[in-house]
């Protein structure tokens, strides 16, 4: 019962949270997209070949700035991982990237 009443006081405030993620930073909100839809729109398999591939491979100048952002901005940071988290981690737990 008090997982169930958390449940319903969490989604609300998620809710209007990606909202006002997405009409204070919309660039960051179409990356978010971009990597939620990477990660359901994949096969396992794919995202095995992908994980291998990137290892050593260069980043786009777009990537790096992304990043950057990310690393000097903890306020966009904890944004963006709070909407992207969910999604990759149950895809990842589904093709047994993690336990």
């Amino acid at each position: 019962m008090t997982k169930r009443l958390l449940w319903f006081a969490i989604v609300p405030s998620l809710l209007s949270g990606g909202v006002a993620f997405a009409q204070q930073y919309p660039m960051l909100d179409l990356a978010a997209n971009k990597v939620i839809q990477k990660y359901q729109g994949s096969s396992c398999e794919q995202l095995w070949r992908e994980k291998a591939q990137q290892e050593g491979r260069p980043r786009s100048q777009q990537e790096q700035q992304a990043i950057q952002l990310l690393h000097e901005d903890p306020q966009i940071r904890a944004m963006f991982i709070e909407r992207v988290a969910a999604p990759i981690v149950n895809k990842m737990f589904e093709c047994g990237m993690i336990p």
